[in-house]
């Protein structure tokens, strides 16, 4: 049989030819910083960029934005394959996202004017047609060589006036994975949720500038490590072991949130086992109103079966704030936890709490709060630290929010903090364990102030006594202040039912969105 011997067509020829450079070019891309690079980052088992982006997306559903693209710099072409940004649209279980990762084998993933336009496309797209938008930071900051100058700052800076603005329109979520200086952590606190990898960095600026300029040498883990972001300023929501972790978290937090502010929040199946704790919740409540518990067992025993994803655990932990599940609806929860300083609120807890209230209004999210609380934490150094602005912009939010309220209050409830945990009209609807008091403050502390008694003192108890009459939630109930004495046992179906009370049916679940532009990290 004689052997084909048909010559290709010159457009055979052709399409050949584009497709071995296409190929070229391709291959060459997706090398990011070469081999070696990537080899040392697996040998200390971190995730690459790309690695870290399969991890995140649904198999198979990630189309890369700017592959083909490189440094403006025509000196920097050939080493800086997609600019050290991978950039593109991926499905998060199931809903389509916009994704920005840093490769830090490229350039140390600085910032440049090609990789900064990637950004800014992810940033209009995911805004303009309603996707999250994730960041997985790690870079040494700003490019140098092209920054430097007036020229370099007139040209890469300032280009773009909504390059770090925020109005909510659409979830953020972002993770510190590395190094991550600059840009990368503007986004980084920026976002609505924050994860950080244990030995990542997140600062204004590298160790090596902050030692020279304050001519001293510095840590990097002092300087913006996981223990400082998690437990000073507050800005790492959760901290995990591994990229794996974080990027899983990701998952969890975007799958409590709408894919943007104009949809209600998915709901999910209620897991079996949903509530079965309740016929013995008052067990988690001492019988003494002064000792201490800890008010996550209550929120866990209320919502349904893990379904409690707690942020920023370690920062302001007299409050307890997180996403849950009731009826396999998305609610967030706020609530005093009297295992730290007796409940009492202080300056961190009203910030996490307010920056709490701005995500859950923005997202349509209802607000159940868990009340048991003496007050605000008082004296010289909460002033110092600023209090009553605190309390005061906790109270403005409160105030602002348009998603259902509902209030419990568990024990006690005094003062201010009445006001700012949901009493009196600061919530659609409140109600009360017969276990609750409320008044303007401790009965012991209102004799000691009023009369000057201590407790050794002769007369003490009288006095005591007559501060404590009126207390119980049988008399503010008697004027319809609070609108519900229920037994602990029926929290959660009191809960179901006024999350369908108060289902914002006009709006299709839809809140005024007050706070969009409430400031971030503020």
């Amino acid at each position: 049989m004689d052997k084909d011997t048909t010559e290709p067509s010159p457009a055979q020829t052709r399409q050949a030819r584009l497709d071995e450079d296409y190929a070229r070019r391709r291959d060459q891309a997706l090398a990011m910083g070469g081999a070696e690079k990537l080899a040392r980052r697996k040998a200390a088992g971190v995730l690459d960029a790309r690695e870290r982006v399969d991890y995140l997306c649904d198999a198979g559903s990630f189309l890369e934005s700017g592959l083909f693209s490189t440094s403006a710099n025509p000196a920097d072409r050939e080493r800086s394959p997609a600019d050290g940004k991978i950039a593109g649209f991926g499905r998060i279980q199931g809903r389509d996202a916009a994704i920005v990762a840093n490769d830090f084998t490229v350039m140390g993933a600085s910032s440049g004017a090609t990789n900064g336009r990637k950004i800014g496309h992810m940033k209009r797209v995911a805004t303009q047609r309603g996707m999250p938008l994730v960041f997985l930071g790690e870079s040494s900051g700003a490019r140098m060589p092209d920054h430097m100058g007036s020229r370099g700052m007139g040209t890469l800076l300032g280009n773009d006036g909504a390059q770090y603005q925020r109005l909510r329109e659409i979830p953020w979520a972002s993770a510190t994975l590395g190094l991550s200086y600059g840009s990368s952590s503007w986004y980084s606190v920026m976002s609505d949720f924050h994860v950080m990898r244990k030995g990542a960095v997140l600062a204004v600026s590298s160790s090596l500038l902050a030692s020279l300029a304050i001519r001293e040498e510095v840590d990097p883990q002092e300087l913006g490590g996981w223990r400082l972001h998690a437990e000073t300023t507050g800005f790492a929501d959760l901290v995990v072991d591994t990229d794996e972790e974080a990027l899983d978290a990701i998952k969890r937090f975007l799958d409590y949130l709408p894919s943007h502010h104009n949809e209600a929040p998915p709901t999910r199946a209620v897991p079996a086992g949903s509530g079965r704790g309740m016929p013995n919740i008052l067990e988690c409540l001492p019988a003494s109103r002064t000792q201490v518990y800890d008010v996550r067992k209550i929120i866990r025993t209320v919502v349904d079966e893990d379904s409690f994803f707690e942020l920023k655990a370690r920062f302001g932990k007299v409050g307890v704030t997180g996403l849950a599940r009731l009826g396999g609806k998305t609610i967030g929860v706020i609530a005093n936890n009297p295992l730290v300083k007796g409940g009492a609120l202080d300056v961190d807890a009203c910030e996490k709490i307010t920056s709490f209230l701005v995500l859950c209004d923005s997202f349509n999210i209802p607000l159940i709060f868990l009340v048991d609380t003496p007050g605000f934490v008082i004296g010289t150094e909460a002033e110092r630290r600023r209090a009553p602005g605190k309390i005061m912009n906790f109270m403005n939010a409160l105030s602002l929010v348009t998603v259902p309220k509902l209030s419990v209050v568990l024990r006690k409830s005094y003062g201010q903090a009445y006001l700012n945990m949901g009493g009196g009209r600061n919530s659609d609807e409140m109600a009360a364990w017969p276990t609750a008091e409320i008044s303007f403050m401790d009965p012991q502390f209102a004799v000691k102030v009023v009369h000057g008694l201590e407790p050794s003192d002769e007369g003490f108890e009288a006095r005591l006594a007559e501060m404590n009459r009126g207390n119980e939630v049988w008399d503010i109930a008697s004027i319809h202040a609070v609108q519900s004495v229920i037994r602990p046992q029926d929290t959660r179906d009191y809960l179901l039912r006024m999350l369908e009370v108060h289902e914002l049916r006009l709006t299709r679940g839809v809140g005024q969105h007050l706070m969009r532009a409430w400031p971030t990290s503020f």
